[in-house]
């Protein structure tokens, strides 16, 4: 068994070089295929969850071990408490990978199991054979590890990161797909393929059938599911690269606001576009003459702080023109730890230093801010990553644009993997989006997904692009996420009904 644990292990690490920056797309495919044959050869359900444990273990441990930048070398956790918490995280991250094996090993119609002393009939419950029809557990596998995804994406208000829809962005052929069903019908596509890999890659039906899965996805890539609307807008993405020591000193201020101030008179454009919190003070607290000298050119989006009406404050995006009195964006979904205090956990903050880590959620259905004959729908950091979250904005919105603070994950694997998630919020809305980073990467995203432009991260620069509003919406804005969840539902049914048949016996 601890050989299998560690070839586990080894397999989900693998996995993140299917994500940015390496994007090697059909990796996932065999990764998910070793783990679908543990989970195949397992003997029970018990030792299933553990091989989906250890594979989710040693893929969030690979992917996500810049929330050990975030606690230690930004936020000054002690070293082992940081490496504690780090692990803890992502043993909690596995626990849904555990969550789908241990229930494909109890509804499996078959049992490959390898036969001993206690297991010596291999014979399944339905009477089918090992070498004989796998039908309802190709589907089930795919079914339950989306729906453990989706759940992943939702509990304790979520962290979809890492779902493996993500991974396949153009010049994937999957990422056809997404505008239909979005990252999580892109998932279980994956899933899918991976199962009949593992139960049939012998058959040259599972490999017609996977070539015409590939070209349908590569056809609909040529689809345009929104159109262009309004005039070209000339946008200005400024990224100040202020480095998170150093963004919270009170004497560093003045030098920030030099920053940004000289990047937007070095590259004016209608709109200018600043990061989160890129001014560390309240709104009503910053400089008149800052933000008269840093509209001078256009219209701006500033992210600030927010006050409040109860005496808090708000997480936000302030929308300043000069045709219409201000406008304002505030985050919805917060960070928990990062942006608020979930109930019982007080004491982490005496062991992190996190400035203005207790904000006020903003309310749900915000409109989108008019600017420069657009309507923008900004998204303040990791919000991009609940898509169907996103999707309140439509079709009313024409332009999407994330204003985020990376600079807390440092020189990690986080920046390209956060590109890489607006690129499927592209696609499932048929919008450009644009990004504005502290330290990277700012970015402007095609419709289709495609990057236009990328800055370098951790440099000091403004990126200049035209882009246009799109008007109009894909089949996924229309049904968000329900239908890749009805159809992983479906995929488990054909195993369901079949177990009822059988009566299900007791592994």
């Amino acid at each position: 068994m601890k050989g299998l644990l560690i070839v586990a292990l080894l397999s989900g690490a693998a996995t993140v070089f299917g994500f940015a920056p390496f994007e090697l797309f059909p990796l996932p495919v065999v990764t998910f295929a070793v783990l679908f044959h543990l989970w195949r050869r397992a003997d029970g359900p018990l030792q299933a969850a553990a091989l989906g444990f250890a594979w989710g273990l040693g893929c969030f441990l690979a992917g996500v071990s810049w929330v050990y930048v975030s606690l230690h070398d930004v936020g000054g956790m002690a070293m082992p408490l940081a490496a504690v918490a780090t692990l803890l995280f992502c043993a909690v991250l596995a626990l849904f990978p555990a969550l789908a094996g241990f229930f494909f090993r109890r509804l499996a119609t078959t049992d490959n199991a390898p036969a001993s002393a206690g297991n010596s009939n291999k014979r399944s419950r339905t009477g089918w054979t090992p070498e004989g029809r796998h039908f309802p557990d190709v589907f089930l596998v795919a079914g339950l590890w989306t729906l453990s995804e989706w759940l992943r994406g939702w509990v304790l208000t979520g962290f979809p990161w890492l779902a493996i829809g993500y991974s396949q962005t153009p010049p994937s052929p999957l990422a056809g797909y997404v505008p239909l069903i979005g990252v999580y019908g892109v998932g279980l596509i994956v899933a899918g393929v991976s199962s009949c890999l593992t139960f049939g890659w012998r058959r040259p039906a599972v490999w017609l059938a996977i070539a015409a899965v590939a070209g349908g996805g590569y056809g609909l890539r040529g689809v345009q599911w929104t159109e262009p609307t309004g005039e070209p807008l000339t946008v200005s993405l400024l990224q100040g690269n202020i480095p998170q020591s150093l963004k919270w000193v009170p004497e560093r201020l003045p030098l920030s606001l030099e920053t940004y101030e000289r990047l937007a008179a070095e590259h004016p454009a209608q709109l200018t576009v600043l990061p989160e919190t890129a001014v560390p003070l309240l709104f009503d607290r910053i400089p008149g003459d800052f933000l008269r000298r840093l509209t001078a050119n256009g219209d701006v989006l500033l992210g600030t702080a927010i006050g409040t009406s109860t005496g808090g404050y708000a997480n936000g995006a302030l929308a300043l023109t000069r045709a219409m009195p201000v406008q304002a964006y505030t985050k919805v979904h917060l960070v928990p730890f990062g942006e608020f205090v979930p109930p019982g956990f007080g004491w982490f903050f005496n062991l992190v230093n996190i400035p203005m880590s207790n904000f006020t959620a903003g309310k749900s259905g915000q409109v989108p801010l008019a600017v420069g004959g657009q309507q923008l729908m900004p998204s303040i950091c990791y919000e991009d990553l609940f898509g169907e979250e996103m999707l309140a904005a439509l079709p009313a919105a024409t332009l999407l644009i994330n204003l985020s603070n990376t600079a807390w994950f440092g020189d990690s694997l986080a920046q390209p993997q956060h590109l890489q998630i607006a690129r499927l919020r592209a696609l499932e809305t048929g919008r450009p989006i644009l990004r504005a980073t502290n330290t990277g990467m700012t970015a402007a995203v095609a419709p289709d997904g495609s990057v236009i432009a990328v800055l370098p991260a951790f440099t000091t620069a403004a990126l200049t692009v035209q882009t246009r509003g799109h008007a109009g919406q894909t089949p996924f804005a229309r049904v968000g996420n329900g239908l890749a969840v009805l159809l992983s539902l479906l995929a488990c049914l054909p195993a369901l009904l079949a177990g009822q048949r059988a009566g299900w016996r007791q592994r």
